[in-house]
């Protein structure tokens, strides 16, 4: 029989009982879900991760200008800049976590992992760790899962919205889906997965929802990115076994009562933030001139 675990305590503690893998238990979740076998998963797994891929490969390679004029090929600028901050791995993470991100602004295909506002952040994250470690994709799709189950958990505890809980419940779920995927992927323990996920949960506590004009563009893109980043930063402090103090599940708590606790121009309204600068009320005034369709008046 499947389960739904609640916390991740719960999850931790089945998995040692049962002397399961972390990704196990999601596994079965998953064919209780759809009434499906096993192999039905994880083709449809192949499949989700081959359209990351091609969102990220789309982003890199055709013309990515949004309607807005807000999105203007900025994945392929930074992919392409022979000035790079730290290494061309790290350039690389981000161009693609922006790619697959402005495909979902130029009304591309994407996978929605857990929103499509958060959907450059497991992509790019993903495809870089494959790279650089030379991983087969049954291990991404093992990480996936792993990814799968923290968010299922974070959907009880909290929120995966940002119209509910802000740009922390939407970006900050998918970097800690990919920090813990990371880990898994790269071996890590239990404990070390679910410290990766605690301390991304606290690099993004608090961030609102405040896209400019009321478009996932301005500015969602340019946070999946830093998303991404503070995913792989997760990851590393937790694979060092440097504690994030606060225990996962109290975390995810944390996430929910902020976002409870915050003001509703802050969770999608495009009523704050950014969006109620000068700068974002004009784009938001141009933007609703240009979408706005003149009817023929009704003949009397």
């Amino acid at each position: 029989m499947s389960i739904l675990f609640s916390e991740f305590k719960e999850w931790k503690e089945y998995c040692e009982k049962k002397g399961t893998k972390l990704y196990e238990p999601v596994l079965e979740y998953e064919k209780d879900q759809k009434g499906k076998d096993e192999d039905f998963v994880w083709e449809n797994l192949q499949t989700a991760y081959d359209v990351m891929k091609d969102a990220v490969k789309t982003g890199l390679e055709e013309d990515m200008h949004s309607r807005s004029g807000m999105i203007n090929n900025g994945a392929k600028k930074v992919y392409h800049n022979p000035l790079t901050v730290l290494d061309p791995n790290f350039q690389k993470l981000i161009s693609r976590a922006l790619a697959a991100k402005e495909v979902n602004s130029c009304m591309g295909r994407v996978v929605a992992a857990p929103t499509a506002g958060a959907s450059g952040i497991l992509p790019g994250t993903m495809f870089t760790l494959q790279e650089i470690h030379g991983l087969d994709d049954r291990k991404i799709l093992e990480g996936l899962l792993v990814g799968a189950g923290i968010a299922l958990i974070i959907e009880q505890k909290a929120s995966l919205a940002g119209a509910v809980g802000g740009c922390q419940a939407e970006t900050g779920s998918a970097a800690a889906m990919a920090s813990g995927a990371i880990v898994y992927c790269l071996g890590g323990d239990i404990d070390q997965v679910f410290n990766a996920v605690a301390i991304t949960i606290q690099c993004m506590l608090g961030l609102v929802c405040d896209p400019v004009a009321g478009l996932v563009e301005v500015p969602c893109v340019v946070r999946n990115a830093s998303a991404a980043a503070i995913a792989n930063s997760s990851a590393q402090i937790a694979l060092s076994n440097v504690s994030g103090v606060i225990p996962v599940d109290e975390c995810v708590d944390a996430l929910g009562e902020v976002g409870q606790s915050m003001e509703t121009k802050y969770k999608e309204t495009a009523m704050g933030g950014l969006a109620a600068t000068l700068t974002g009320q004009s784009i938001s005034k141009k933007v609703l001139i240009q979408d706005i369709e003149m009817l023929p008046d009704e003949e009397n």
